[in-house]
């Protein structure tokens, strides 16, 4: 019987993953989901939302995303 990890832990591995290769490190470099090309930018914001409140990946002041180095 094949284990998979959960959908969550994906989708978090994927974020912080998609952010540090299109280098978005700072709020001047920050983008949106859609732009790092994440699948439906807009689902699973909830785990979205504990990343930044776990101080995983930061939001910048224009709603975009980045993950300081």
């Amino acid at each position: 019987m094949a284990v998979f990890p959960p959908i969550p832990m994906i989708r978090k591995n994927a974020i912080v993953r998609k952010l540090k290769k299109y280098g978005a490190v700072s709020p001047e470099t920050a983008k949106t989901l859609a732009e790092i090309g994440l699948v439906n930018p807009n689902g699973f914001k909830r785990i979205t939302q504990k990343l930044i409140q776990k101080g995983v990946i930061c939001q910048a002041d224009d709603g975009k995303y980045f993950k300081e180095v």
